[in-house]
């Protein structure tokens, strides 16, 4: 499955993914939780070769929520695993199709031999022209907003930043997206209507597309369909088309 000539034309900037409902994917199946999340890695390599395959500039994906160290011990040491894994077996393929890797969120709370890693994969990437892939890890858009406050607030007090000059694109530069575009494209699976504390300052002209799709299921024709869900929208970001003028 290809991109129609005029969805080609119109394709987003920048694609940011809620990637949803591993376990009830398992669950279906009579699989353990873990089972869900390992289904889950492989979307993962499904959407990410296809995202390099179609150019697009800028995929984000919500790997893993603040809130998720609430969950299970041996769940969240799962997760640890496969995000491990992921990197140890699919990094040279990453490097090799030109994407360049990156990771927000907070590194204070995962463990040391993860953090080297995430340096190893941005470092080695660095220069990269492909696709510009980016996973939300230990991320959550409360604390990052509140993160970014606090650091100029901190400016303000210190005589480095007069408050008067705080503007929204000030702000945004110290998000842990700063850099990075805004997306243009926020795509939730499972069938749930929340943002879930995702890129809440980043999609605030975001078009948003909510699919019953589990993400273990998601792949590239899902992809390609948003893309052309997309293509069929018109955006005005506040304004009005001069048609309904």
């Amino acid at each position: 499955m290809a991109l129609a000539p005029d969805t080609a034309a119109v394709l987003p900037r920048h694609v940011a993914i809620i990637m949803d409902r591993n376990g009830r994917w398992a669950r279906k199946r009579l699989l353990p939780r873990e089972a869900g999340h390992v289904a889950g890695v492989s979307a993962v390599r499904e959407v990410v070769r296809a995202a390099t395959d179609i150019k697009l500039e800028y995929l984000t994906l919500f790997a893993f929520s603040s809130e998720n160290w609430k969950r299970p011990k041996p769940e969240v040491n799962a997760l640890m695993g496969l995000f491990r894994g992921y990197f140890r077996s699919d990094l040279d393929e990453l490097h090799a199709r030109g994407v360049r890797v990156r990771i927000i969120g907070s590194r204070e709370r995962v463990a040391s031999d993860i953090h080297r890693m995430i340096e190893e994969a941005e470092s080695r990437t660095v220069s990269n022209t492909g696709l510009n892939l980016t996973f939300a890890f230990d991320y959550g858009g409360q604390e990052e907003i509140a993160n970014a406050a606090r650091e100029l607030a901190r400016a303000a007090k210190e005589g480095r930043l007069d408050p008067e000059t705080i503007t929204p694109e000030l702000f945004a530069t110290r998000l842990f997206t700063g850099g990075l575009p805004e997306p243009d494209l926020v795509v939730r699976t499972g069938g749930e209507r929340r943002l879930s504390n995702f890129l809440l300052w980043q999609s605030s002209y975001a078009e948003l597309l909510f699919v019953d799709t589990l993400w273990p299921d998601f792949g590239r024709k899902d992809l390609l369909a948003a893309l052309e869900n997309f293509a069929q929208r018109e955006r005005q970001f506040g304004a009005i088309s001069e048609a309904v003028a």
